[in-house]
C-alpha cells in the first residue's frame, strides 16, 4: 500500500436481497393488517436487529408450530419449511402465511421433481440449517446431505445413473463448486439442477467482496453469526486476499485493535442486514479517521418479489396496497 489516506472500500451490492425484503415486509404488513400479535416460526431472517425491531412491533418468534395458539396467524420464515410444518399448522387451525424466499421454493420444487423420478438427491449444505431441513423434508427418502468437500467420501447412492445435486442457496460459490467437482469424480453421471441453486444475491455479494478484498488489510462484514451468507462473506474475504476479516452485528462490537496498521477497510453486509447498520459502521470508522469512502460496484440488482399470495389477498380485500 502506498496511500497513507485512511479509507473505506464499500462493497456494492450489499445488504437486503429481494427475498429478505419480501419476508420482512410480510411481517410488517401482517402486523398492520391483522394487529399484534403475529407469530413467526423461527427468525424471519437471520439478523438480530431485524428480529428485535419486529418484536417491538408485536411479532412473537417461536421455534415450533405447536407454540402458536390455535387459530392465530403464523408466518413461515424466508428459509422455508418442510411439508409437515404446513400440515401441523393446518391441524391447529392456524392462518398460515408462507414467506419462503421464491429462490428457496425453486429448490423445493426441484427436490420434489427429482424425487418423483426416483433420483438420489445430493443436497450440498450445512447440517441443521433451517433451509436444509426444509428442503430435505420435501423428499426425505431421497435426499442425502453433503456438508462440504470433505463429506463427499461418505455419500452412498442406489443407482449412479440417477444422481443429481442441489444446494442450499446461501453457500460459498467456490466451495460449492469444489464439492460438485468432488462429487463428479465419484459419480461421473451426476446431473446438475436446471439452474444454479445459489441465489443471485449470495453470488453477487461474494463477488463484490472478492473485488475489494486484496486491497484491504481488514474487511468488516455486518451480519449475524447464524446468517450463513454473512459467515461465508468473511471466509471469501480472507480467501480473496484480505489480511483479516471480521463479522459484527453492530458498530460497537468493532475492536479498535483490529485497526492497528490498517489503511484500507473493506465493508459489506449480509443479505439480511438493513442499510442503517452499515451506516452506523461508516460513522464509527469516520470518527477514527476513515472518512474517505469509495463505493465499488460489482453488479446491479433490480429483482423484486411480490408478497405471499395469502397476504396479498387479504390486503386487497381490505383495500390496502399489495406491494
Amino acid at each position: 500500500m502506498t496511500s497513507t489516506v485512511k479509507r473505506v472500500l464499500l462493497a456494492k451490492p450489499r445488504g437486503y436481497c429481494a427475498g429478505v425484503d419480501r419476508a420482512v415486509v410480510t411481517v410488517e404488513k401482517a402486523l398492520d393488517l391483522y394487529g399484534a400479535p403475529v407469530y413467526v416460526r423461527k427468525q424471519i431472517v437471520h439478523n438480530r436487529h431485524v428480529v428485535a425491531e419486529l418484536e417491538k412491533r408485536g411479532a412473537i418468534f417461536v421455534e415450533e408450530t405447536e407454540e402458536v395458539p390455535e387459530g392465530a396467524t403464523v408466518i413461515f420464515s424466508a428459509h422455508g419449511v418442510a411439508p409437515v410444518v404446513h400440515q401441523e399448522a393446518a391441524a391447529r387451525g392456524l392462518k398460515s402465511i408462507d414467506a419462503t424466499c421464491p429462490l428457496v421454493t425453486k429448490v423445493h420444487h426441484e427436490a420434489r421433481r427429482f424425487a418423483a423420478a426416483d433420483y438420489d438427491i445430493l443436497l450440498i449444505g450445512h447440517e441443521g440449517h433451517e433451509e436444509v431441513i426444509g428442503t430435505s423434508g420435501e423428499a426425505p427418502d431421497h435426499v442425502h446431505l453433503v456438508d462440504g468437500p470433505d463429506d463427499v467420501a461418505n455419500v452412498t447412492v442406489r443407482d449412479e445413473s440417477k444422481v443429481v445435486w442441489l444446494s442450499q442457496t446461501t453457500l460459498s460459490v467456490d466451495e460449492t463448486m469444489a464439492t460438485v467437482d468432488s462429487l463428479k469424480m465419484r459419480f461421473p453421471g451426476l446431473e446438475s439442477p436446471p439452474s444454479d441453486d445459489i441465489c443471485y444475491a449470495t453470488s453477487n455479494r461474494q463477488q463484490a467482496v472478492k473485488d475489494i478484498a486484496a486491497q484491504c488489510e481488514l474487511v468488516l462484514v455486518v451480519g449475524s453469526t447464524n446468517s450463513s451468507n454473512s459467515v461465508r462473506l468473511v471466509e471469501v474475504a480472507k480467501q480473496a486476499g484480505a489480511n483479516d476479516a471480521r463479522l459484527v452485528d453492530f458498530a460497537h462490537q468493532i475492536d479498535e485493535a483490529w485497526l492497528d496498521g490498517v489503511t484500507t477497510v473493506g465493508l459489506t453486509s449480509g443479505a439480511s442486514v438493513p442499510e442503517e447498520l452499515v451506516e452506523q459502521v461508516l460513522a464509527w470508522l469516520a470518527e477514527r479517521g476513515y472518512g474517505e469512502v469509495d463505493e465499488v460496484l460489482s453488479a446491479q440488482e433490480r429483482l423484486a418479489f411480490s408478497l405471499p399470495q395469502e397476504l396479498r389477498r387479504d390486503l386487497k380485500a381490505a383495500g390496502l396496497p399489495t406491494s
